[in-house]
């Protein structure tokens, strides 16, 4: 059941905030991490891809596909296909993001998926990429029938949101081990350094508060047709 409010001012709230994780995930990978370079003989910048492609990517362009149903004044069509391209750009990002991960742990002699964090991180893209399939398959091409759509509609919004909270959640943990190995290296745990993630990651969970908020609240008239089979 959807909120008895309106979802735009959430919507407004979410495009803020995930301008603010990006230049916030930016700043501290940029400035304070040394940059980003898929090839490097500085390892610790091939990993700063990891960070920055899956914040970008699964949680801010993900969270904005989510709330695009109810924050665009545009057809049907147009919303469905903006929806589908999003959450594609989304996941390409969150693959490569993964794929720097891993390309920094073996070129850095690391152990790979040794953490809840990468547990979790494997599982949140393998489930991703399954919403999306299937996603495409029912409701875009080749499509199912009008029973099917209507029916698996609110099991394919529910299903998104489960994955788009995990997927926030294991950001957050990555935050968190990423600083914790950070601080056991020497970095001041009350630095701006250490203020800097901490914060990004608070930011990060407010965006992927408001974007729930957001889904989850009424739709303005023009969106209202999310809410029918598509």
């Amino acid at each position: 059941m959807a909120l008895a409010v309106s979802a735009l001012p959430f919507t407004f709230v979410a495009h803020l905030l995930g301008f603010v994780a990006i230049v916030l995930v930016l700043v501290w990978n940029l400035h304070f991490r040394g940059g980003l370079a898929w090839d490097s003989s500085n390892k610790s910048i091939i990993f700063n891809l990891h960070p920055v492609l899956i914040l970008i990517g699964l949680i801010v362009i993900g969270g904005e596909a989510i709330i695009s149903y109810k924050s665009l004044p545009l057809k049907k069509e147009v919303k469905k296909l903006i929806h589908l391209v999003l959450h594609a750009i989304a996941l390409i990002l969150g693959i490569i993001g993964i794929c720097a991960a891993f390309k920094f742990h073996n070129e850095s002699g690391i152990a790979n998926l040794y953490s809840l964090h990468s547990w979790l991180g494997i599982g949140v893209i393998v489930l991703y990429g399954i919403q999306w399939i299937f996603g495409f398959v029912i409701f875009f091409y080749p499509g199912g029938t009008s029973a099917i759509r209507r029916e698996s509609l609110p099991w394919h919004v529910l299903f998104g949101l489960f994955v788009y909270v995990l997927a926030v959640g294991t950001a957050s943990l990555g935050f968190l081990e990423k600083l914790t190995f950070l601080e056991n290296s020497g970095l001041a745990k009350y630095g701006s350094e250490a203020l800097l993630v901490n914060f990004t990651a608070v930011i990060t969970i407010l965006f992927g508060a408001f974007v729930v908020f957001s889904a989850i609240s009424d739709a303005t008239a023009a969106a209202e047709d999310y809410y029918t089979a598509i």
